[in-house]
């Protein structure tokens, strides 16, 4: 979710108005509220944190999407995958997992993935030390 999405659904809960927000947070104007909730701009790590004071919500839980845009090892796809999976509810979640795997096992991919995947040791029954005869 985009910090605009999450602004909007946060003044949307608190009731807070744009006018509120530009009057709470320092060097922000309504034209610069509204840039923000339209994702047209980004606040200032010092505004922020004044929107995180102002909901009540740390910090992190604003830049929390954010910075897994930033992950260079996922791509675009990647994150759209993410994205679409976290809106689904469990049930929902599950299948989507139980399709992916089935065609990953279709895959030459599978037996790295395989490969890959932490397995359980089965426990072995382990015969008597021998012992030394005394002469």
């Amino acid at each position: 979710m985009s910090i605009g999405t999450t602004l909007r659904l946060l003044t949307k809960a608190t009731g807070t108005s744009v006018t509120d927000l530009a009057t709470a947070i320092p060097r922000a104007g309504i034209n610069t509220v509204n840039a923000w909730l339209k994702d047209e701009k980004m606040p200032g790590r010092d505004q922020i944190d004044a929107l995180a004071r102002t909901f009540g919500v740390p910090a992190g839980a604003l830049l929390s999407e954010l910075a897994s845009t930033f992950d260079p090892v996922r791509t675009k796809g990647e994150h759209s995958l993410l994205a679409a999976y976290r809106a689904l509810n469990e049930r929902q979640q599950a299948a989507v997992l139980e399709v992916v795997r089935s065609m990953v096992a279709a895959t030459p991919a599978a037996e790295a993935l395989a490969d890959a995947a932490p397995r359980k040791r089965k426990a072995t029954k382990r015969a008597p030390a021998k012992r030394a005869k005394k002469a």
